[in-house]
């Protein structure tokens, strides 16, 4: 089901069954016991204490040969330049802002989403490695993000970058891009917001609901890791809860959410806004499906990567 006006987002509604390989998935999420790392804020705190003992690495896995990774900095960060190792210039550009709930690094399976855009795209994919909380917090990460999206757009120009984020990223990626067009620098082409996480209040009402349904998040832990990332800024700041900012003159945007996804009415309520404000904005909803879909290793997954592809590539 779609619906289009100059008022109304873009919506492509699918309600199909989730496919054999997505029960299956999430039955082994389940297992695992992915969801457990945020039941609790002393759970959230337990994971902070382990990762200071043994800092999760942020280099570049599973991705082909094809690719090659560079190493360089911006910011003070780490930032990696991925692009195709035959040498070829790639004529797309992307920024990669990684999910985690803003405490944890960059995974496996990011990796391969950048190795995936890389390749299908023909992409030269820019990943900065950003401080996590509570040492990085919103009111250093956002600006110093808008300042090195700054930068790629100035040199790569911003008819050529296309800003991608999932999850925390994806509020990142949202808030770094208002930073540019609070300071009347230039934007990218567009914002590609997978599973976004965009109200850090997390009041919605029907947010209990869903989270017994998200087999890989809930709601105490990531409240918990959102004040974290806030600091000393108000929880419901734009910086840390982005949908709370403007959205006048933000580039298009294409959102990917699930009717699982914690975050769903986050999606919700940014596509209506962004309508309102004038911004075109296509939502992707799938029935059923788990937090971050469009990276996993399913054909719905699948079919959102190859729409994020062609996007890109356009």
């Amino acid at each position: 089901m779609t619906e289009h006006s100059a008022h109304l987002p873009h919506v492509v509604w699918v309600d199909d069954t989730p496919s054999l390989w997505s029960r299956l998935l999430d039955a082994l999420i389940r297992m695992v016991g992915r969801r457990r790392q945020w039941a609790s804020a002393s759970a959230v705190h337990a994971r902070l204490r382990r990762l200071a003992r043994r800092p999760a690495s942020h280099r570049p896995s599973g991705m082909r040969r094809g690719v090659k990774a560079t190493l360089r900095a911006a910011e003070g960060w780490p930032v990696y330049h991925v692009e195709p190792r035959d040498g070829r210039a790639a004529h797309r550009h992307v920024v990669f802002l990684h999910g985690g709930g803003y405490i944890n690094e960059i995974v496996r399976t990011h990796w391969r989403f950048v190795d995936y855009l890389t390749a299908r795209a023909h992409a030269h994919c820019v990943v900065p490695i950003y401080p996590l909380a509570p040492r990085g917090t919103a009111a250093d990460v956002v600006p110093a993000a808008g300042r090195l999206l700054r930068e790629v757009l100035e040199t790569l120009g911003p008819e050529n970058v296309t800003v991608i984020g999932n999850s925390a990223g994806a509020g990142l990626a949202l808030a770094a891009t208002q930073w540019l067009r609070d300071g009347g620098f230039s934007r990218p082409k567009g914002l590609v917001l997978i599973s976004p996480a965009l109200d850090a209040t997390m009041d919605y009402s029907e947010q209990a609901a869903i989270a017994a349904n998200d087999v890989m998040q809930d709601i105490p832990g990531l409240a918990e890791a959102m004040r974290l990332y806030a600091g000393g800024l108000e929880i419901a700041h734009p910086f840390v809860s982005p949908l709370n900012g403007n959205l006048h003159d933000l580039p298009a945007m294409t959102v990917f959410t699930s009717t699982f996804d914690l975050f769903y009415p986050d999606s919700v309520a940014l596509s209506h806004k962004a309508a309102r404000a004038g911004v075109p904005i296509e939502m992707y909803v799938r029935s059923g499906l788990p937090h971050n879909y469009a990276l996993l290793p399913t054909p719905e997954g699948r079919e959102a990567r190859d729409i994020i592809a062609r996007l890109v590539a356009e």
